[in-house]
């Protein structure tokens, strides 16, 4: 047999096609090396940067931006450096055996065991992680939030810590230049909201006080908080002989009592039961204003009896009242019978008690108790316990006296007097002020006027009418009321009239589904949740939820100014809240939330209010490691993104149960606790 092409392997076909392949190859190599050099050439760098000695964010920038680069001087440069072994110096020193036996009394525990391995009732709650403590600088850094198409988009700057003073500023009531020019501040103005101009609102992050640690849970803060967190011991000093407050080393402890009621607020509570059974706390009562509050131990004490109670006190004397109710885990808001409305609807309270609240209830005609008539709900009850009621001095009886008949003109029914309290009932309907006679004061309001127009309304010397057709007076009793379709769902100014209590159905079912979804989904289970604010309420759908799954917290709907008034028929469900606008700072005191929820509200208020404004507001009013959900349309993420890191907060981006391609998504926020 023959060899393949007489067996010369150089006439091989693969063999040439091998060989041409080679040399040209070559021949490309060869021209690209040396007809390169005059081209511009990419430069690769690492991206990974060394922290700066003070800690602020710094920005990489390509070394390729803007220059051009010579390759043969570049590889002309090159030198090859070889490691350099780590000198004795800087290897670690090991870490010290450790000693056989501790100092006495060294052991420190936290948590429930002690350090026998026993358990223990009383232990002490830690400080915070060292990954929840920031040191924040000066603020002056700015930050890069991501780099879209190879161009860098930069975010805002850090915003500054707050001077130390300003700890428990509250910017609409504390505005001291507002307060020494009003002109007159005999009625109680200057507890009233004065708030600075739009470009003197508040642009730094309130501190926390030294030594500030996590709240003690509820119920367990009911009895007691700690010193550190509210550091002020007027009220010790004030109120200690009247059962209100004491310390007892690193903590304030509260027995329960009031001024009226030194043996304790549950002996107070069954004497108001007794004395009126249909009060039936629980069931008939249910939403209850406490005026005056001190630290709050009336409505601390209603909450075991399903009786939700807003504390309610001006920012005077009695320093830091509603903050120690606040820190107790109690329902509370700073405001002050004054000169205008408050800014609860009207028929709101079935109950509204005054114990030594130091209030002149018939002063100018009675205006201020007027005030109580319009938000007392019809057949609701006023409880007054005061001097007046039971010391039969001379000029505490000419205070009884002018009381009844302001009372009896408003047609109040004095159901009992017993001791030191005093109980009115108000009437069902209109039919005893149309029966007054002629001359009879106070005359009935205009018809046209609206009892629940609140925001920033004057005090009117006129009796509130209640609606013909019986709405906000007859309610079922609680819990029915919680799921119950109010009759004044009909009567609020929106849209959609014959679909309403299809949405207030849907409303609920829509908050029910995500609140499931937070506890199977983002360990609902193990947040602890007790100061609740929705910023956006609609019709309590948010707050029904967490009620029906009995979870043990309060929620303060919130009412934006610049949708429909639906706070009637949050009152009526049996739930609290309050009208507000946005673009001002709120009636409250730093780190009062856990827990603050805002749904749909941002891209509403973007054009009315400046975004980062509101979201200062929201880290002021939250408690350092609470958090806050923020469930808006994907416009406005991004820049939420940008000012929530700004201040300090972890966030992360998710996506709704609708998937990707919703038009909404949520922004779940942590806030740290930063120090300057």
């Amino acid at each position: 047999m023959k060899l393949l092409n007489n067996g010369d392997p150089i006439r091989n076909p693969s063999f040439l096609t091998i060989s041409i392949f080679v040399v040209v190859s070559c021949v490309f190599f060869y021209l690209g090396k040396n007809w390169s050099n005059g081209y511009q050439q990419l430069v690769f760098y690492t991206s990974r940067q060394t922290p700066t000695a003070s800690g602020a964010a710094t920005i990489a920038i390509s070394p390729n931006f803007n220059k051009t680069f010579d390759v043969s001087s570049v590889i002309a440069n090159h030198q090859t450096i070889d490691a350099a072994p780590p000198s004795r110096d800087s290897i670690p020193a090991p870490a010290p055996a450790p000693s056989a036996f501790l100092a006495p009394g060294s052991i420190k525990t936290f948590g429930i065991v002690d350090e026998n391995g026993t358990m223990a009732e009383e232990f002490e709650v830690g400080d915070y992680d060292p990954e929840v403590v920031e040191n924040w600088g000066n603020g002056s850094d700015p930050e890069v939030v991501d780099s879209i198409g190879g161009s860098f988009r930069f975010g805002i700057k850090k915003f500054k810590m707050c001077r130390e003073a300003m700890r428990e500023y509250i910017p609409c009531l504390d505005n001291e230049k507002a307060i020494r020019n009003l002109k007159s501040t005999k009625n109680g103005e200057k507890f009233e909201r004065h708030c600075p101009k739009k470009d003197q609102g508040l642009n730094c992050l309130v501190p926390a006080p030294k030594g500030y640690r996590t709240p003690i849970p509820w119920p367990k803060s009911r009895d007691e908080v700690w010193f550190r967190n509210v550091p002020h011991t007027k009220l010790v000093e004030d109120k200690g002989g009247q059962n209100w407050i004491s310390v007892d080393k690193n903590k304030f402890k509260f027995p329960g009592g009031g001024t009226q009621f030194i043996h304790g607020a549950d002996q107070y509570l069954d004497q108001i039961a007794k004395m009126v059974p249909d009060i039936a706390f629980g069931r008939h009562t249910r939403v209850v204003l406490d005026v005056g509050c001190g630290v709050a131990s009336f409505g601390a004490y209603l909450l075991s009896r399903n009786v939700i109670t807003l504390s309610i006190a001006p920012k005077d004397v009695h320093e830091n009242q509603i903050q120690f109710a606040l820190e107790r885990g109690v329902p509370a808001m700073v405001a002050a019978f004054a000169t205008r409305r408050l800014l609860y609807p009207s028929q709101a309270f079935d109950l509204i008690h005054c114990s030594r609240c130091r209030i002149n209830w018939t002063r100018d005609d009675g205006i201020l108790l007027l005030e109580v008539n319009r938000m007392l709900r019809a057949g609701g009850y006023f409880a007054w316990a005061a001097q007046p009621v039971y010391k039969h001095e001379e000029n505490l009886e000419e205070q009884w006296t002018e009381m009844v008949n302001l009372t009896t003109r408003l047609c109040w029914e004095l159901v009992k007097k017993e001791g030191y309290i005093a109980i009115w009932k108000k009437p069902l309907n209109n039919s005893c002020y149309l029966n007054h006679q002629a001359g009879t004061g106070p005359p009935l309001c205009d018809p046209d006027d609206d009892p629940d127009d609140v925001w920033y309304v004057d005090l009117k010397a006129c009796i509130t009418r209640l609606p013909e057709d019986g709405y906000g007076a007859n309610l079922p009793t609680w819990p029915g009321r919680l799921q119950n379709y109010p009759d004044r769902l009909q009567s609020i100014r929106m849209d959609a009239y014959i679909s309403r209590k299809e949405l207030f159905k849907a409303e609920y079912k829509y908050w029910k589904e995500i609140i499931d979804g937070y506890y199977r989904a983002l360990k609902w289970k193990n947040f602890r949740l007790r100061n609740v604010l929705d910023m956006r309420a609609v019709f309590g759908g948010f707050a029904a939820a967490l009620a029906e799954r009995k979870v043990d917290c309060w929620v303060l709907n919130v009412v934006p100014v610049s949708g429909p008034n639906t706070l009637p028929v949050i009152y009526d469900r049996g739930l609290i809240g309050v009208m507000h606008d946005w673009c001002e700072s709120f009636d409250t005191y730093p780190r009062t939330y856990d827990f603050i929820h805002a749904a749909g509200l941002f891209s509403i208020e973007q054009k009315r209010c400046n975004m980062s404004s509101i979201m200062v507001e929201m880290d002021r009013m939250l408690r350092p490691g609470g958090r806050a959900y923020i469930r808006d349309s994907i416009i406005v993420m991004d820049e939420l993104q940008e000012i929530a890191k700004a201040m300090g907060w972890r966030v992360t981006l998710r996506t709704t149960a609708e998937g990707p391609h919703a038009s909404y998504r949520i922004l779940t926020c942590e806030k740290r606790m930063l120090r300057g």
